[in-house]
């Protein structure tokens, strides 16, 4: 422990920015993903409001819900295009200025909500949520890029797994922030809405003080110089000589010293492995039953006998039982890697739901079985916390170089937006059909990641990125003498046949 804290005084520059980038990154995403529900009644009012004065008439029933869907939607839509645009921008213009471009992005939104109720015009909400979505789904990829070219390698696990902790806390301090008590109100919802705004302002201040990320420096700038200045200020003053040697091998096995496009990763035959990973991984944590779970739990917590005020509050406890996990997973997972936290994370949640449906089909039968669902639901939050939600990313970043890291973030979080979009219009609509039952097919999906995470995912805690990649090329080097044995020998049996 002792160790622990003085590695946090000595790469304290790093845990700040870790702490600037998140908050224009995986927090934005969080907080606005969380607050848009509280605003729901109070927007929906707005727009029928809006309409009447426009039409002298009120809004129908099927166009104001076709209208709010598309403010609820056009924030992954925006998180998509900020996705995709986020390799071009990085690679032309570096991590800092992206920072600084995107912490504009945050304040135009806010502006853009702010001024909503005076503009009187409901289209301009679906414009700063368009922002916002633009600004998350750069944030997050620059966050994730700038965190793994900054971070020492004993560190990285610890200071990766900062995406999950401040999504979470999105997640969380929205939930607070949206009761009726605070900003959950008919007079101050753009207020709510147009907070991130603040923390835009603070990003747009402090980030210039800080270092371009020495990797882009060297790699793509050719500034060794001015890599060695960025790893003192945020390392302190030492030799880091052995780090820049990890970054010299790693550029000289690049094929060219550039950073690649997503068809040219795609393309890469020797990441090829590395990207059904991947896919495989990233589309496992938006099909792991998270959704689901959330989505129950009211009807779980009003079974078990919770007033409705109260379930409100109850859902609070929810979202700081997923903070507190994935904490305790930013404190472990340097100490279990990455891979055996995936692995008990998703053993323990394909248990966790088959009981779950268990007992929520069962849920009439006895007094005290609704409150074993309650238990599950929280169990089931911490394994997922402490697991898939904490682990992904770091594992995600570690499997790709500097040159392939951000298209195949591009790739991540375009699954990731796409795939909050797609449980968006359709998990409704699988929850009427199969009720229940629903948790099975994401148990199923869990199942099938756990194998390919098992069978085919190495360890990456305290390995450089060139030793990571030695390893695929290893099994790749060993798969192939394999295979020419097996020839080998089919061919001498052949051989003896004639004979």
């Amino acid at each position: 422990m002792a160790n622990f804290c003085s590695n946090l005084i000595l790469y304290r520059k790093v845990l700040y920015m870790a702490i600037i980038a998140g908050v224009g990154g995986t927090f934005l995403f969080g907080f606005q993903v969380s607050v848009i529900n509280f605003t729901s009644p109070y927007i929906k009012a707005f727009i029928n409001d809006t309409w009447v004065e426009r039409y002298n008439a009120p809004v129908d029933e099927e166009r104001l819900m076709l209208l709010w869907s598309f403010i609820v939607s056009i924030f992954s839509i925006g998180g998509l295009i900020g996705s995709w645009s986020s390799g071009y921008l990085s690679a032309k213009y570096g991590k800092k200025n992206c920072l600084i471009f995107n912490s504009l992005l945050m304040m135009a939104a806010a502006v853009t909500v702010g001024t909503s109720e005076i503009a009187k015009t409901f289209e301009i909400i679906l414009l700063a949520r368009l922002l916002y979505g633009l600004s998350a789904g750069l944030g997050c990829c620059i966050q994730a890029q700038y965190l793994a070219e900054i971070s020492p390698k004993h560190l990285r696990g610890f200071i990766n797994v900062s995406l999950a902790v401040f999504a979470t806390l999105g997640k969380f301090l929205g939930q607070v922030a949206g009761q009726n008590e605070l900003l959950g109100t008919e007079s101050l919802w753009p207020l709510l809405l147009a907070i991130n705004g603040v923390l835009g302002l603070g990003i747009l201040v402090t980030t210039p003080f800080f270092p371009e990320s020495p990797p882009y420096l060297l790699t793509q700038k050719r500034d060794l110089k001015g890599c060695l200045k960025a790893l003192k200020q945020l390392w302190g003053e030492g030799d880091h000589q052995a780090e820049v040697d990890d970054m010299l091998k790693e550029q000289a096995s690049m094929k060219e010293a550039k950073i690649m496009n997503v068809w040219e990763l795609l393309r890469e035959k020797s990441m090829r492995c590395q990207l059904y990973l991947l896919i495989a991984i990233g589309i496992s944590l938006s099909l792991s039953g998270i959704s689901a779970v959330y989505f129950y739990a009211s009807d779980v917590f009003s079974t078990a006998g919770f007033d409705e005020g109260l379930i409100s509050y109850v859902t609070i406890g929810i979202g700081a039982c997923e903070l507190c996990a994935t904490i305790f997973c930013f404190i472990l997972i340097e100490h279990f890697g990455r891979r055996k936290l995936l692995l008990w994370g998703y053993g323990v949640m394909i248990l966790i739901l088959a009981l779950l449906t268990a007992a929520l089909s069962l849920q009439d039968r006895a007094f005290w079985i609704p409150y074993c669902s309650t238990g599950l639901i929280f169990l089931f939050i911490l394994a997922y916390g402490m697991g898939p939600a904490g682990a992904t990313f770091p594992v995600i970043i570690e499997l790709f170089t500097v040159s392939s890291r951000p298209a195949a973030l591009v790739i991540s979080m375009s699954l990731h937006w796409m795939g909050i979009y797609l449980l968006g219009m359709l998990f409704p609509y699988a929850a009427l059909h199969l009720g229940t039952f629903c948790f099975l097919v994401f148990m199923g999906f869990i199942v099938i990641s756990w194998n390919i995470i098992f069978w085919f995912l190495p360890e990456t805690k305290g390995k450089s990125i060139v030793e990571i990649q030695g390893e695929f090329s290893k099994s790749k080097r060993g798969k192939k003498k394999e295979a020419a044995m097996i020839n080998h020998l089919y061919e001498d049996d052949t051989v003896c046949t004639k004979l």
